[in-house]
Order: structure tokens, then sequence, then C-alpha cells
């Protein structure tokens, strides 16, 4: 099988193509040949000039459109796995696939399909109204960006992909990073019958020790949206508990930083391995819904359980009751999340090993790159099946 690989990538190295050079690795590795048609927004929004092209390029790019079609032509695919088009290669280049009687896969990796900025967040919480209203406006409205050119270009951009059906024509099955993902979808009004859901992936090299750690681990940037700050509280207010973050400051300071807290930065490889593994659990206390959470996975492969909130991918990732790799908490709750990083500080040992041992069973049994592969290629029958319907 031949995978023709679309990306627009973006400013600066993300999760997001991490993940994209993830599949390609993996489907290599699988015997398959895998090909790349890519954009890149980096080095571009530095200038008037290349704002002005983003700008027009997110809703029709005559090079993107271009370059689609001479991949199509040079490679001869079997398959297109899309991931972001926004904005170089833009959502007018799916219809070049479909003139080639090329099958498309999308990967959702955000929201971008039904909300303009892709997060369903507007000052650091959950926000749905585009989706509630049909309409992308609010985006504008609320000037979701802090910025009024960026936030008019990104929903001038989602308000012309919906109209003429860029996506909904031209993508065979949109493949969901969760099922609280594609339930949005099919709450925008996409068949539900065109998404499939095939989840991040990693895979854990050994099985942990299942040590019990030292201290609370915090894994993310430190910024409004992801929360840190409610873990800040809760470490002020238990001084006798160590507390490790593990994330870039986003901006500004902390002040007065309590003395149970130490902040280690960005961190990467092995070292950042070493802090998971040496934690006791982590704590993801995300204002927002985010898309997949990778920071749980890499616990579990430590055998680490991890608190999350109730929301969003967390609370199926995680799980509940005797399925649960973790606890929950009520989303934005600060004394919520209080009470569960205490009583998970306290419990007995045995509680965090076994809530350890199966956060390990459920990233071995359901995120390995093994499940990712064959859930694809059922996905790749499916899209082409639908290819041949079509005819």
């Amino acid at each position: 099988m031949k995978v023709l690989i679309a990306h627009n990538a973006y400013g600066k190295y993300s999760g997001e193509e991490a993940v994209v050079d993830r599949i390609a690795a993996i489907l290599a590795a699988h015997g398959d040949e895998v090909c790349r048609y890519e954009r890149t927004t980096a080095g571009v929004r530095e200038s008037l000039r290349g704002k002005v092209r983003s700008f027009f390029a997110g809703i029709y790019s005559p090079d993107g459109v271009r370059g689609m079609r001479e991949a199509l032509e040079r490679e001869q695919p079997d398959v297109v796995n899309v991931h972001n088009v926004f904005p170089f290669i833009s959502p007018a280049a799916l219809a070049e696939c479909k003139k080639a009687g090329v099958p498309v896969i999308m990967t959702v990796h955000n929201f971008r399909l039904i909300c303009p900025t892709g997060l369903f967040m507007r000052g650091g919480l959950p926000c749905e109204e585009c989706l509630e209203r049909h309409s992308e406006w609010g985006c504008l409205q609320h000037n979701c960006e802090g910025n009024w050119l960026k936030s008019l270009a990104y929903t001038l951009r989602s308000v012309h992909a919906r109209r003429t059906r860029a996506f909904l024509d031209n993508v065979d099955v949109f493949s969901c990073i969760t099922d609280f993902q594609r339930q949005k979808l099919i709450a925008a009004g996409i068949p539900e019958g065109k998404i499939a859901v095939n989840p991040n992936f990693l895979d854990a090299t050994t099985e942990p020790e299942y040590k019990v750690g030292y201290y609370v681990a915090y894994c993310g940037r430190l910024s409004f949206e992801k929360g840190f700050d409610l873990l800040l509280e809760v470490a002020r207010k238990h001084p006798d508990i160590p507390f490790k973050f593990a994330g870039a400051l986003r901006e500004g300071s902390i002040d007065e930083m309590p003395g149970n807290i130490a902040l280690m930065g960005h961190i990467s490889g092995q070292e950042y391995e070493d802090f998971v593994r040496n934690a006791r659990f982590i704590v993801m206390p995300s204002r927002c819904y985010e898309g997949f959470p990778m920071a749980i996975l890499e616990a579990a492969a430590q055998g680490k359980p991890t608190i999350g909130p109730d929301h969003g991918g967390f609370s199926e990732i995680i799980g509940k009751g005797g399925n649960a790799i973790g606890r929950l908490f009520k989303p934005n709750d600060i004394n919520d999340l209080e009470q569960q990083v205490v009583r998970l500080w306290n419990a007995p040992e045995e509680e965090i090993t076994t809530l350890g041992h199966a956060a390990f069973e459920k990233l071995t049994t359901q995120y390995s790159s093994e499940q990712f592969y064959n859930r694809f290629r059922s996905i790749v029958s499916r899209a082409t099946h639908e290819k041949c319907q079509k005819k």
C-alpha cells in the first residue's frame, strides 16, 4: 500500500507533528510505502507579506491545490492521509484527490472542522458556541485568537470550507482520536458512517517496576488553559506534599513559589522518562478539553496513574470505576482537584500500584502501535469501499 501523507506543518514543531512522524514511521515499519506532500508555516507570519499570504491561502491556496495535484500525479498513491491543511494546502486541495479517484482519510487531531481555532476554548475555558450555533462567526465576535485580523482569517476560512463542503464532500473517512471528538463531529452534522476512531499510540519497551514515587508530577506547559495554577494552589495548601512541575512557563512569573514545588522547566528524553518514573502519579488539571493528552500514555508506560478533569478525551482515556487508570475530578473545581490529589497521595501503595498496572495494561492492549496500524488498515478498507460506492 502506498500512502501519501499531506500536512501543513506549524510554525514550531508540535505534538501533532510528532504524531504525523510516528504514523509515517509505523506505516513504513509494516512495509507500506510512505510519501509526503508538505507545506510549512514556519517563518512566514513574521512579515506583513507572509501574514497576507496566510490570510488568503487558508481560504483558497492555488499553490496548495497545484502541489496536491502534482503529488498525486507523481506518487500515484493508493490512499491519502490528510492531517492539517491550513493555511498553505487549503481545503480546496482535497478536491484534487476526488478528481484522481484516490480515497482520503483525514486524521482529526483537534476540533478545527467545527471550531475556527481548533481548540473548543475561549478565555482558557471550554467553548462550544460555534458548534451549538452551527456558525463560526463567534470566533470573530469574541476575538478568540486575541488578534482581530487572525480571528477574521480563521473565521473566513472555516466558513468558506463549510459552505463549499470541501471537507464533507472530499474526505471519505474522518479518523478521530477520541470518541468524544467523534460525538462532536456527529453533532456538527458529519454523517456517523463517515467517522471512525483511531486513538494516538505509544509503545512501551519494557514493563515498569511499579515503584511508588515520592512526588506529585505535573506535565505540560505552565499556562492558564492547562490549569497549572489550580495545582499550584493545591500545593500551597499542602506543604507536606512535594510537587514537581515539568514544562515551560508561557509568560510572566510565579509569585511566592511554595517551597514544596520544584520547577523543572522543559525536559525531554531520558530525563523526562526518569521524571515520570519517580513520580507517585501525574496530574493534568486542564481547563480545556485538549485532544488526546499523550502525557497520560507516557505515564502509563511507566506504570503511573493520572488525575485529570472529567471532560473531553480525559474521561474515556482515564476511565471510571474498576477500569480506571487514575482519578477524575470535576473540571475547573479546585476543591475536587485538591480532594483527589490528597486522597491518592495518602492512598495505600497497593492502590497506587494497582492503578499503575491497569494503566500499563490499557496502554499495551488499546494504545499500542500494532492496534493503531490494524485500525488504520481497517479504515483504509472502509475509505476504499466508500470511494467505490460513489463511482
